[in-house]
């Protein structure tokens, strides 16, 4: 699939993501002794953090932070360092709950005591790849082409990198957005799982109050909250 092409076309909107992850996740909770790793590409830490929260006592998480649509340095500098404290207090706070589980509850110590430790690749920052993706797009209204072009470019650089580390899935934290595309963002992770045979795990962070959490996590650990996706074209 070229980068700019992608388009509404074929899209399942009746699909529910959310019921599909709760299989997948019922699945890890009966089978799996030690959990798959996932591959977590991260738009930014305010809609990470509810992601992190319900994902890391399943998964053994890597949060990738590839995000070439932030084509301002500064703000990108900004993005990044907080995506990366933000994982930091997450893993204080594991590390903290790992040295008192002896002394919890066993009702308590099965959740606590399987929370993984967070870690973070940054990718390169190259605006000018996000630049050559939506060359035409530039006038496309925001949440059309030019936004799914850039879906696509995250993601394919999100599958190159878990196919060449052997995670056993990938997925994006961008569906928690109510102004991101959750099915086009899943039409395409499944796209790029059957290019790189390897798994994509479905998701629409969205439900169940998973944006409003994320709000309020961001309230709690005082993270920078961009009032724009990235992009010149988000910003204008």
């Amino acid at each position: 699939m070229s980068l700019t092409q992608a388009s509404v076309t074929g899209i399942n909107m009746n699909r529910n993501y959310q019921k599909e992850l709760d299989k997948i996740i019922e699945k890890i909770g009966v089978e799996d002794k030690c959990a798959p790793t996932l591959f977590l590409h991260s738009c930014c830490a305010p809609c990470s953090s509810y992601v992190l929260e319900y994902l890391r006592s399943y998964f053994q998480i890597t949060v990738f932070y590839y995000n070439p649509n932030i084509t301002e340095d500064e703000e990108y500098r900004k993005r990044v360092a907080e995506q990366k404290r933000l994982i930091a207090a997450y893993n204080e706070e594991t590390e903290r709950r790992m040295n008192g589980c002896g002394r919890e509850p066993m009702t308590t110590m099965a959740k606590t005591c399987r929370d993984y430790s967070i870690k973070i690749i940054e990718g390169d920052h190259e605006p000018e790849r996000f630049f050559e993706v939506v060359r035409g797009l530039e006038q496309c209204p925001e949440g059309g082409e030019r936004c799914f072009a850039c879906y696509a470019l995250r993601l394919n650089e999100t599958a190159k990198w878990a196919k060449a580390g052997s995670y056993d899935y990938f997925t994006t934290t961008l569906s928690i957005s109510p102004l991101k595309n959750a099915a086009k963002l899943n039409e395409i992770g499944e796209r790029l799982a059957q290019e790189y045979n390897i798994l994509w795990l479905p998701s629409d962070f969205k439900k169940r109050d998973g944006y409003k959490r994320s709000i309020e996590l961001s309230r709690e650990y005082e993270l920078y909250r961009q009032d724009y996706c990235g992009c010149v074209y988000s910003r204008r």
